[in-house]
């Protein structure tokens, strides 16, 4: 598991650290382009779509590292039981949220089938709203490659997400 994990985190930030510099130079380029007169027609379109692989991507990122938004704090103020089944049902249903979207990504998918970017019309649409399931599905999995090390820490009274606070005593 620790290989998977650590190959998983490795792809995870080299996919979200090629498409951050990607999307710097887009925007570098449309900059210049609008600077000197010529607006690029394609620029909106895929930077915004840049952006949107950043961000999935990058959540399933955080997700793995257990650095995404959390309540830690709140949770390790809770007595041992209460705080394990807080964490139990958080997980339950972010893990459900995420199937979820996946499974929104996937119909998605069906609908846009044949279309394509207007700006960019041999750019098939199913390639750019392929990160929601795809996202959906990596967030899901770096939950749960990351959950056993977040279950002990929270039984043990530690924060992942904070580790500069000591563990609670109670």
């Amino acid at each position: 598991m620790t290989t998977f994990r650590r190959s998983l985190d490795w792809l995870l930030q080299w996919t979200v650290i090629t498409l951050m510099i990607v999307l710097t130079i887009v925007v570098i380029i449309a900059v210049f382009a609008r600077k000197f007169g010529a607006s690029l027609v394609w620029y909106d379109e895929v930077a915004s779509v840049l952006l949107a692989w950043v961000t999935y991507y990058g959540a399933a990122l955080a997700a793995l590292k257990r650095r995404h938004i959390g309540f830690d704090g709140l949770l390790l103020r809770l007595p041992l039981k209460t705080r394990m089944a807080a964490v139990a049902l958080s997980e339950v249903l972010v893990i459900g949220f995420f199937l979820l979207l996946g499974w929104a990504g996937l119909e998605v998918l069906a609908v846009v089938g044949g279309d394509h970017l207007v700006s960019l019309p041999w750019v098939p649409i199913m390639l750019t709203q392929s990160v929601i399931p795809i996202g959906a599905a990596l967030f899901v999995v770096c939950e749960l490659v990351s959950l056993p090390e977040y279950w002990r820490a929270m039984q043990a009274g530690s924060s992942l997400e904070h580790p500069e606070l000591a563990p609670e005593r109670t």
